[in-house]
């Protein structure tokens, strides 16, 4: 019968060993992970990562010295971006657990953050243990302000938090030297929200995967990228038009018909933008990965469904508001919203359905092979 192999595992998640060190993981091997704790405690003999390595390569020690069959390893995610450093690690231990053949792990971490990749680990290989490693130290106000100087000095760190609170400050500063000190207030507040709104929701990291696409297709010469410098500049000039509708048509009914004049004006340039961008995709696709077509084929017609009755609906309620200068007549207003949600549902019908109608032709034609001629 086969001898169980054991892997003691350290976590790494947010690359400090690539961001400082200039190491790249996976690290597998006790030199190795020996070499890779020495050059990052050089550099940098506080962090807590140098502590962990060492804990994976005593553990190591260990179990080998019990006659135990034992493999270590580092793996590493990424520094400025979690998603893609969690998909890099699940790569790395899958690559790790065919080199060594290992059945069972041992995780060792530096705290909580590592611990979220936990799952990961366990969707793949029994985790038997989990070590945290935990740095005894004076608990004083001197220690605590240290560590708080050390955590600002992290670019990850101080863009999350540096940046709102310098952000804030101008805009107080500019509001106070504009003659608008309650204006700023509204400002620094609003600003403030919205980036907590988008943090804790998380589309933040929706734009680091549009900015991680926007290189991808440059880098790769495609299509994309040309329409998606364009739908941008489009959303830009929807933003601006938007604003001027909202300034135009500007009610004391509440926020809601602010913001309906507010799509009244940009809701015709978003959806082009949205139509540009997703034209491009389908270009891209149809000349690169063909099979991929059905996957891709119905979203300019739900933009265009999407944006047809938003526009409908704005023109609708404010027709019915007590907006003076709107042009449309409240019953020209129901002639719209009924159109144009009409149209909006045969749109998104029409996408579903050639979606599905490409969906059934490849399924009838199967994959296709293209044979090179000699």
């Amino acid at each position: 019968m086969a001898k169980e192999r054991t892997l003691v595992l350290c976590v790494d998640r947010d690359d400090d060993l690539g961001f400082k060190a200039r190491i790249d993981g996976p690290i597998v091997g006790r030199e190795a992970c020996l070499h890779a704790a020495t050059s990052l405690g050089l550099i940098d003999p506080e962090d807590s990562d140098v502590n962990a390595i060492f804990e994976t390569i005593k553990l190591y020690d260990e179990l080998t010295e019990r006659g135990e069959e034992v493999a270590v390893a580092v793996i590493c995610g990424n520094h400025m971006n979690l998603l893609e450093g969690d998909r890099r690690i699940a790569s790395s231990l899958d690559a790790i657990l065919t080199g060594t053949g290992a059945t069972t792990c041992i995780l060792v971490t530096d705290g909580a953050e590592d611990e979220y990749v936990l799952p990961i680990i366990q969707s793949r290989v029994p985790v038997s243990s989990v070590r945290r490693v935990v740095v005894n130290q004076m608990p004083n106000l001197e220690g605590t302000y240290y560590i708080l100087k050390r955590l600002l000095d992290d670019p990850k760190v101080s863009k999350i938090v540096l940046v709102p609170l310098g952000l804030a400050m101008l805009l107080y500063a500019a509001g106070y030297l504009l003659g608008y000190p309650e204006g700023a207030t509204i400002v620094v507040v609003g600003v403030v929200g919205t980036y907590l709104l988008f943090k804790g929701v998380g589309i933040d990291e929706v734009f680091g995967y549009f900015i991680s696409s926007l290189k991808a297709s440059l880098h790769g010469g495609r299509f994309t990228f040309v329409s998606y410098i364009t739908a941008i500049l489009l959303g830009i000039v929807g933003i601006i038009l938007g604003l001027i509708s909202m300034l135009d048509y500007y009610t004391s009914s509440g926020i809601f018909f602010q913001i309906l004049a507010f799509l009244y004006g940009a809701i015709a340039w978003f959806t082009a933008a949205g139509l540009v961008a997703s034209v491009g995709k389908i270009i891209d696709v149809f000349l690169n990965e063909r099979e991929a077509m059905r996957r891709v084929v119905a979203l300019p017609f739900f933009v265009l469904a999407i944006g047809v009755i938003a526009y409908g609906a704005s023109i609708y309620i404010l027709s019915i508001s007590d907006v003076s200068r709107f042009p449309i007549t409240t019953d020209v207003g129901v002639k719209y919203i009924i159109f144009a949600t009409i149209g909006g549902l045969f749109c998104a019908f029409f996408g579903v359905y050639l979606q599905s109608l490409l969906g059934r032709w490849g399924d009838e034609c199967g994959p296709v092979t293209l044979k090179r001629e000699v």
